[in-house]
């Protein structure tokens, strides 16, 4: 799981940079003259851009989704299990506490 995002992650940062280069090179060539190479320029950042919204609403659909699975496994181990969730509550209660009164 945490390799299947963190390479999309990269990915997506990689086309973000891309994005950000594309438009400090518009804005220079744009500064001077508008012409065939500007609106080349233009519409490689809109599909750039898209691409990347695109990917990025995508990455937030699987977190989304993964959030909702842990949740309902969590859920379903709450109710099979009440008194071994109320253990482990209190131990993680009890080593926070721990850790908050060593201070």
């Amino acid at each position: 799981m945490s390799t299947y995002t963190a390479a999309q992650k990269e990915k997506l940062m990689s086309d973000l940079q891309v994005v950000i280069g594309d438009a400090e090179a518009l804005l220079r060539m744009t500064s001077d003259e508008v012409g065939e190479g500007a609106s080349d320029l233009r519409r490689r950042i809109v599909e750039r851009m898209n691409q990347a919204k695109a990917e990025l609403a995508h990455l937030q659909q699987v977190a989304v989704a993964k959030v909702k699975e842990a949740g309902h496994v969590t859920d379903e181990f709450v109710h099979e299990n009440p008194w071994k969730s109320i253990g482990i509550a209190a131990g993680v209660g009890l080593v926070i506490g721990l850790l908050i009164s060593r201070r």
